[in-house]
């Protein structure tokens, strides 16, 4: 049987959204690891690395739910038309600093927050935007050719960043994610006006909607428990922010086989995507998920034991391929329970705890790093991560029980 066209593709307005985030994902990749390498060079502390943590997690807590009413009381391709500028313009100002060598490192902490804040307002209206773009048969798909955008950009986009950085230099990197949101901002053009469904019952940025929102997550078990999980993992399996010391100190290796190393994950989740992709109906889903996590774990001991090139690669490309596989799993779950009035403020609730996990598991493995050594954190995060789907197990035992085929909510997807 050959391959075939995946079906969210054939919608002409999700289309342009994917390829435009393909072309975007790919810049911002290349700017995330091109950071920490930049940090690294200016403070060989790995606690420093740990600071981008703090610099992205606070504006996310902090404005993540207002991003999130806001995604359900406005028109969201307008409010991403004003966050992909934002972080377009942020992206530019960082170039230019570091070109005329004005830039420290309280400069890239200063800028990635307000990138973080972008993030908080964009997240929730981009995530909720997909299911008004394509029929709700072709969702699961669409969820994980967006994972799939997601992953070839960062694949790409680490790959690049090192050579970039070896070729032009570091600011170059900063310019090109710069004029890469370019590519979202005319895919938003083309799409035109989405059709969506306002909160009518507390609409607007409110305390109320806000409330709203929370007590729907609280009152779903099966959405909250993957918010969970996804926080548990990813808190400990941070090894992605110990990179440039593993390479560099453990490893042996400059900045191009640094930027392949940090494209392995994304290739393993490439590869885990497409291959779902082609699977028509996706079955003992819970159990599926819950391994993936679980291999997520082991394989990143064994990224942290090794002093072999080949090995670290294959394994930090294991996590990648699990976490996709985990990935694509949450998120259908999350918005085919979710009903499109709502479903701004679940994402936002979602994106505190996505964004939550890596970024304060940042801080976490900078900060053992520097009293225990980089490979310790790895390892020790590695089984953190085990242990912690295990508890998570225990808590919620419905998981392991979940199918794929339960009844969807009223109203959870696009018509």
């Amino acid at each position: 049987m050959g391959l075939h066209i995946p079906p969210s593709l054939k919608h002409k307005k999700f289309f342009y959204l994917w390829l435009g985030q393909l072309i975007s994902i790919t810049g911002t990749q290349m700017q995330i690891w091109a950071l920490f390498w930049h940090i690294n060079q200016l403070n060989d502390n790995p606690i420093a690395l740990g600071g981008i943590g703090v610099a992205r997690i606070l504006p996310v807590i902090i404005f993540s739910l207002i991003g999130g009413a806001l995604a359900d009381s406005m028109d969201r391709r307008k409010v991403m038309f004003v966050t992909q500028s934002f972080a377009a313009l942020l992206a530019l100002t960082l170039g230019l600093l570091t070109q005329f060598g004005h830039v420290t490192i309280w400069h890239i902490y200063f800028i990635t927050a307000l990138q973080a804040i972008a993030v908080a307002f964009d997240g929730p209206s981009r995530q909720a935007l997909i299911p008004n773009l394509l029929p709700k048969k072709d969702l699961p798909n669409a969820f994980s050719m967006t994972f799939t955008s997601f992953q070839v950009g960062s694949v790409l986009g680490p790959a690049l960043s090192g050579i970039v950085i070896a070729l032009a230099g570091q600011a170059a990197v900063y310019y090109f994610n710069s004029f890469s949101f370019i590519a979202v901002l005319a895919a938003l053009f083309l799409i035109g006006n989405v059709p969506q469904s306002i909160a009518e019952k507390s609409a607007g940025v409110s305390m109320e909607s806000i409330r709203e929102g929370v007590k729907f997550i609280l009152d779903k078990p099966i959405i909250f428990s993957t918010m969970m999980l996804d926080f548990v993992a990813t808190f400990f399996a941070s090894a992605s922010t110990l990179m440039p010391i593993i390479a560099t100190s453990v490893l042996k290796v400059g900045v191009v086989e640094y930027g392949y190393l940090s494209a392995a994950p994304a290739v393993g989740a490439v590869l885990a995507a497409l291959t779902i992709s082609q699977i028509k109906e996706l079955r003992r889903q819970g159990p599926l998920f819950l391994g993936a996590v679980i291999v997520f774990g082991i394989a990143t001991v064994i990224f942290g034991a090794t002093k072999i090139f080949i090995i670290a690669w294959l394994a930090i490309a294991t996590t990648g391929a699990a976490d996709g596989v985990s990935t694509i799993i949450r998120n259908t779950i999350r918005q085919l329970q979710t009903p499109d009035h709502i479903r701004g403020r679940m994402t936002s609730i979602n994106q505190i705890f996505f964004q939550g996990g890596p970024q304060l598991g940042e801080i976490e493995a900078g900060t053992v790093a520097q009293f225990f050594g980089a490979p310790f954190a790895v390892i020790s995060g590695g089984i953190g991560c085990v242990l912690g789907t295990l508890f998570i197990i225990w808590k919620w035992p419905h998981l392991m029980k979940y199918n794929g085929d339960e009844p969807m909510l009223a109203g959870a997807t696009a018509d």
